[in-house]
């Protein structure tokens, strides 16, 4: 379909009433086969590393917040040579700590 460069306002309308209608025409005809078309649905998977990070997240949070005032106490009674550090019960916090650590995997996907 030629294209009126000299702005005849008349054959530009007949020209947009045509596409119009073709664009109408084609899109009553599409209709039918985009309904037939399933509905996809989106979905979201969690990986067990991710799952992993949750959950140590949700521990950390359960946590207590840093008493100052016992940090204090214990800077205090190092530096006075006050502190005295039982190696039975610090082998068995890190022992712990070394278990809760085991139990973490971070194995790469």
């Amino acid at each position: 379909m030629p294209i009126d460069i000299k702005n005849n306002t008349a054959t530009n309308t007949q020209m947009r009433t045509a596409r119009d209608t073709q664009s109408t025409s084609q899109s009553k005809t599409e209709a039918p086969q985009q309904s037939a078309t399933p509905v996809k649905n989106d979905s979201v998977s969690i990986t067990s590393q991710a799952q992993q990070l949750q959950g140590a997240q949700a521990k950390m949070a359960a946590l207590p917040e840093v008493d100052q005032k016992k940090v204090a106490e214990i800077k205090q009674a190092i530096s006075e040579g006050r502190y005295k550090v039982d190696p039975e019960k610090l082998a068995a916090n890190i022992a712990s700590f070394e278990a809760e650590l085991s139990g973490l995997s971070f194995d790469k996907e």
